[in-house]
């Protein structure tokens, strides 16, 4: 496959770009430092525009790693296997002693990168590999076979951790910056890496983009069609890795995989549309490092990686009640807005009810002089309402112009509200013989099925339900309104 070749030939080149590494162990808080204390405007208007040399470096890192972990995370999170990229941080971890021990006992000093890298990409795919046969060659479920993998590789990490820094003494190894991250030990050849591992994810996804999208959705239906799902998901699993292993200087093993989830669930509340989410997603995730990256710059010893998890966290709980997709805060307006729609449709049923009544069959015409007036205590009669929610019911729908004021709490419809109603009820009278005759559910237990469904009935719909009925042989009036299936009118 011409795509899978030329995937091939992209992780070549970043593995080549990872061997004119050095290790470097220093900034042991791993916090982006600054010479001082105080910073003048000028100097922080330097580290937001990349123009500070001391600081360069790590932003630009910071702010790819999040842009390509926001990509990928995208569609692991629609593949529900962001907590894959939690498993396989923390089944990296061994890689890092294992690797260190090797490299001592050939004579090296243990911190050649190129030799680190390959330990935790090794031990990052085991792991991988471990949790996917566990799931598909035992019983036990997916999220119980991550977290077996998971606690099993760290502890084994942190024990062989203790015997790496004991072969040389103490912690002069600088180890342990690969489990909380030191983003002050990023130099220009780290920042290379991480742009060359976010190229690979961008043109991974545009590439495979089809293709992932079909992953995510339906897996079994691109199975049945032929489709190497297990290659596939394999691949999406192999891009993560490339995006771990750069992100665990910069944030550590224990936070990298908030940089795959947050900035993809947080996209899912602006969007509802794949190549939006990857966009938005990636957006945050850079956001979030960029931003994470100049903070830590600007205030003594705070850990880059640990900021940059809140800015994004932050970011995250603003789309969750201010994303106009699925946020709190506009799902709650909807919701509102449904309910006030779906009360005032209520209101003008109940009068054209006890109006159809007075008129001769559907003589529209003599509606002006026929129409009903009703009391607040005869409305309240018809439904569950309460007196102060029916007032400003009716006060609202006479803004509107559906209810017309008499004066002495007497209302009555209104010709423009006359005509709502009528369609309204056509609707509910359609769906209410539609279930009588297509489910044969009796006629008195029909009414609150079509309470329900009355609102969202489009002309569409609306059509294809006369067309089933005439079917049937029911007899439905054209423009009318049908008879009331129960009967009773009022009530009903």
């Amino acid at each position: 496959m011409n795509k899978m070749r030329l995937f091939a030939h992209l992780c070549l080149f970043a593995s080549v770009l990872f061997g004119g590494q050095v290790l470097y162990a220093g900034g042991g808080h791993g916090s982006v430092s600054h010479p001082e204390d105080n910073m003048s405007w000028g100097e922080i208007f330097e580290l937001v525009f990349f123009l500070d040399l001391m600081t360069r470096w790590v932003i630009l890192s910071t702010t790819f790693l999040g842009f390509a972990a926001g990509l990928i995370g995208s569609f692991l999170l629609l593949r529900k296997r962001s907590l894959m990229g939690d498993a396989l941080s923390h089944a990296m971890l061994p890689g890092v002693p294992i690797a260190f021990i090797v490299m001592v006992a050939m004579g090296g000093d243990g911190k050649w990168m190129p030799g680190l890298m390959l330990g935790v990409t090794v031990f990052g795919l085991l792991g991988v590999m471990m949790v996917m046969a566990i799931n598909r060659y035992t019983r036990i479920k997916m999220d119980a076979a991550m977290g077996i993998v998971l606690s099993v590789f760290f502890g084994f990490g942190l024990g062989l951790m203790k015997v790496a820094e004991k072969l040389i003494g103490g912690e002069k190894t600088g180890l342990r910056h690969y489990i909380y991250g030191s983003a002050a030990t990023i130099r220009f050849e780290d920042c290379i890496s991480i742009m060359v591992v976010s190229l690979i994810a961008v043109l991974s996804c545009i590439l495979f983009y089809k293709e992932f999208k079909l992953l995510c959705f339906d897996a079994s239906f691109g199975r049945s069609q032929g489709w190497p799902t297990g290659l596939l998901d394999l691949l999406m699993l192999l891009v993560v890795t490339l995006v771990t292993v750069v992100g665990l200087q910069t944030v550590g093993i224990i936070l990298v995989i908030a940089l795959f989830v947050i900035p993809a669930a947080a996209a899912r509340f602006w969007t509802h549309t794949l190549w939006k989410m990857v966009i938005i997603a990636s957006g945050i995730g850079a956001f979030s490092g960029w931003i994470g990256s100049i903070v830590s710059a600007m205030a003594e010893r705070m850990p880059a990686g640990a900021i940059i998890v809140i800015v994004a966290s932050i970011v995250f709980l603003l789309s969750m009640f201010f994303g106009p997709a699925k946020g709190v805060l506009i799902r709650t307006l909807m919701k509102r807005r449904l309910n006030r729609q779906v009360a005032r449709q209520h209101l003008l049923r109940a009068f054209f009810e006890h109006t159809e009544l007075n008129l001769d069959g559907n003589d529209t015409e003599a509606f002006g002089a026929k129409a009903t007036e009703l009391s607040i205590d005869e409305l309240l009669k018809s439904r569950s309402w309460n007196r102060s929610s029916l007032k400003k019911l009716l006060r609202v729908s006479a803004v509107a112009g559906t209810v017309a004021e008499l004066g002495g709490d007497v209302f009555r419809l209104t010709e423009a509200g006359f005509v709502e109603a009528e369609r309204h009820v056509r609707n509910h009278r359609l769906w209410e013989m539609y279930l009588i005759t297509h489910a044969d559910i009796a006629a008195n237990h029909v009414d609150r099925d079509a309470d329900m469904v009355e609102h969202i009935l489009g002309e569409q719909l609306v059509r294809r339900l006369e067309i089933l009925l005439e079917a049937e042989g029911v007899s439905v009036p054209r423009g009318g309104v049908p008879k009331n299936p129960h009967g009773a009118l009022i009530g009903s």
